[in-house]
């Protein structure tokens, strides 16, 4: 049986994020194993609302900020070649990239 390896990406740029998985795609294509996904999970919105006026005086002025941190999940064969390949690329900052290895 083949080990299989769980790669979960997460970052609050979708650009990013999906130039990640088009590199994982890339290195599964040249070393012949078999990838599942890119699979979207859905967006988790993080919104603050916060008083326009630091005082409290005045009308009650809201803003509210928002962060949107969009998710992909990654199912790959876990192959020596591969995984030394996946290790090599360079993430941004604004994304996190997580490898766990499945039975």
């Amino acid at each position: 049986m083949v080990q299989k390896a769980r790669i979960s990406l997460s970052g609050t740029s979708p650009q990013r994020v999906d130039d990640i998985c088009n590199q994982i795609k890339r290195i599964s294509e040249r070393t012949g194993v078999a990838m599942k996904g890119p699979i979207p999970l859905p967006t988790k919105k993080l919104v603050v609302p916060v008083r326009k006026s630091p005082d409290g005086e005045g009308c009650e002025t809201w803003e509210r900020w928002e962060m949107r941190v969009h998710k992909r999940l990654i199912d790959i064969d876990a192959d020596e070649r591969a995984l030394r390949q996946l290790m090599r690329i360079q993430v941004p900052d604004e994304v996190q990239i997580e490898i766990v290895l499945k039975d």
